[in-house]
């Protein structure tokens, strides 16, 4: 999954059959410290996002996985809504994992 910001919506008078009564919402990928990251995308709507909202969104073959039963023909959806977004100012070291 990947972090983005809404920043607009797509209206769109002819679609996919599978895709009535889809939103469609323009979004901004962003890094952890919410700065632009890589080019806008359309993202199918999913968790009910609104402009300027913090959003999780996933793309590929999953994209489509929240809409089950449903067959919908998308490659980014947004799943969730982020509320809060903390950030650890010392991650730990990079280096070998101990099981």
């Amino acid at each position: 999954m990947y972090l983005g910001r809404v920043i607009g919506n797509l209206h769109s008078t002819v679609k996919n059959e599978g895709l009535h009564g889809q939103r469609f919402l323009m979004v901004q990928p962003v890094n952890a410290q919410q700065e632009p990251k890589g080019n806008p995308l359309i993202c199918l709507d999913w968790a009910g996002a609104r402009n300027g909202d913090l959003i999780w969104w996933c793309r590929g073959r999953e994209a489509s996985f929240p809409l089950l039963p449903q067959v919908a023909p998308t490659d980014a959806t947004i799943v969730a809504i982020v509320d809060h977004l903390d950030l650890d100012e010392n991650p730990p070291a990079k280096g070998p994992i101990a099981c």
